[in-house]
């Protein structure tokens, strides 16, 4: 068994698409899923289950039945998400207390071509970096004032994304490993 977090977008966010998590765990657990855990109201969950290359379609086929619309869910294991917080492009030592880092999830890697175009929005205000199947935002007046907001990075590299602050990542890597060392 692999553990797994589902990072789900576009939920409970300005009063849409809204789900209690413990109806999110429900469903999550009427999965061939194991030791389902749910991370605040914005749609992480941690599991363990077989590995699966189409996890993300199984779970958005559920999530569509018995919610009735469609929610794109992007999958990552522990494993995944702690290599993400090593390669960090950005020393967290250098971030100052005013500036925030994010990290948006990409359902698969951009191609170069996007990457290219994503380049030419470049700024002085903002900072990104691109690694395989995410982008490292550092944010200096708020996540809500950046222009690398989801909906701007699915557009310009033509992928699904969904984002999350560095403490939330950190807070479901511990969940995760948590799971782990239960065994």
């Amino acid at each position: 068994m692999t553990i797994y977090m589902a990072l789900l977008r576009g939920i409970n966010v300005n009063g849409q698409k809204m789900i209690k998590m413990e109806h999110l765990k429900n469903i999550f657990e009427s999965l061939p899923f194991q030791n389902v855990k749910t991370y605040i109201q914005t749609g992480n969950v941690i599991f363990e289950a077989a590995d699966d290359d189409l996890l993300s379609t199984l779970i958005e086929s559920k999530l569509k039945d018995v919610l009735g619309y469609q929610v794109p869910v992007i999958v990552r294991t522990l494993d995944e998400l702690e290599g993400i917080i090593r390669q960090t492009p950005f020393p967290l030592n250098e971030i100052s207390e005013n500036e925030k880092l994010y990290v948006s999830f990409l359902s698969k890697g951009p191609t170069a071509e996007a990457i290219e175009k994503l380049l030419s929005y470049k700024n002085d205000i903002d900072d990104f970096r691109v690694l395989n199947r995410e982008v490292y935002i550092l944010c200096r007046k708020g996540y809500g004032n950046t222009l690398y907001s989801n909906t701007f990075l699915e557009k310009k590299l033509g992928v699904t994304s969904t984002s999350r602050n560095w403490e939330t990542i950190n807070k479901i890597i511990t969940i995760g490993k948590d799971l782990k060392n239960a065994h």
